[in-house]
């Protein structure tokens, strides 16, 4: 076999002020002897980023100063767009400005790459954030697709699987606690730990900026098995969030929704772009769909009546509608 140049360009997108994360990470990649180069997309920070990098004082890092916020779908094609266009480097691994590397974490990527039989422009690779509990027991044996692309779900509901889904649930969680991570396939990952070809980015283009926030990583990466390729989890090769995603410290209580508790223009591209996704990817049954979309957004507009979140119902209900008719774009006054 044919040695490849273990040449990688790492790129990042950051924004507002988020030096304390993403000076850990920067720090932890310049440790890493495959690293050539270094991209960082500043996407409307908060302070003088430029100052910041000067005192790490590397020449192999690179930063892209956008005029505004273009979301991680406009930052990341932008950073991909640079690394095609201006690095030698063969592969490019996409970290948040917040995804820690482990030590050896890229190493792993690197030795492993050889195993995936595959042309250089029909695989990638996916770094294990062990905060991803789905790809944890992906990575011991769980089937994918229990996870994604399900038929015909809305928001993740599905009435015919409420049983199964808690019966899988308990049993995957006694099932596959004692067994051993090995690399898996996904059908589409986020953009933080991915690893690929520069001849990939080259056949599969740039993430759709008309996405702007969320989503956008699915559907980039899916993409990749759409046109024949497969990603690759790599359970060894790890990375650590150091900040906390929104939502995860969310306690559910019943007759609350968190979609509502938690509303704001996140919140609105979330759903947007989930149901943009999914209707164009998993629906194999329109009336099924229909019967899910209804049975939620009934249940979800009684939590609203109950709990006073009117505003954020009627939001969720213009998030929804654009989803599923493809009006797409950042929104020019995001909700709060």
């Amino acid at each position: 076999m044919t040695k490849i140049a273990y040449n990688v360009c790492v790129l990042t997108v950051t924004y507002g002020n988020r030096w304390a994360f993403l000076k850990q990470i920067l720090e932890r990649v310049l440790s890493f002897e495959h690293v050539v180069d270094i991209i960082v997309v500043d996407n409307g920070s908060d302070y003088d980023l430029k100052k910041e990098l000067d005192q790490l004082n590397s020449s192999i890092i690179t930063l892209l100063q956008e005029t505004e916020n273009l979301g991680s779908a406009g930052g990341y094609k932008a950073g991909l767009g640079y690394f095609v266009s201006h690095s030698n480097a063969d592969f490019v691994w996409l970290l948040d400005d917040d995804n820690l590397p482990e030590e050896g974490a890229l190493e792993k990527l690197i030795n492993a790459w050889p195993s995936i039989r595959l042309a250089e422009d029909r695989k990638a690779l996916f770094s294990l954030r062990t905060d991803r509990k789905n790809h944890v027991l992906i990575a011991q044996g769980a089937d994918p697709y229990q996870y994604y692309l399900v038929p015909d779900n809305f928001m993740g509901f599905h009435f015919f699987r409420i049983f199964s889904n808690q019966y899988r649930k308990l049993a995957g969680q006694n099932r596959y606690n004692s067994s051993p991570l090995r690399p898996s396939k996904l059908p589409y990952v986020p953009y933080g730990g991915l690893f690929l070809h520069r001849r990939l980015v080259e056949f599969i283009g740039y993430p759709d900026e008309r996405l702007f926030v969320y989503v956008d990583d699915s559907e980039y990466t899916n993409r990749i098995t759409e046109m024949g390729g497969e990603i690759w989890l790599i359970p060894d090769s790890r990375i650590n969030d150091v900040d906390i995603s929104q939502g995860i410290t969310y306690k559910h209580r019943f007759w609350r929704s968190a979609i509502l508790d938690l509303w704001n223009f996140r919140t609105f591209y979330q759903v947007r772009n989930r149901l943009y996704f999914y209707s164009r990817h998993a629906i194999k049954n329109r009336f099924i769909f229909a019967l899910n979309k209804w049975l939620y957004m009934t249940g979800h507009y009684l939590i609203s009546i109950i709990t006073g979140k009117h505003k954020a119902y009627k939001e969720f209900r213009i998030a929804v509608a654009d989803g599923l008719a493809g009006r797409l774009g950042k929104k020019e006054k995001p909700t709060n």
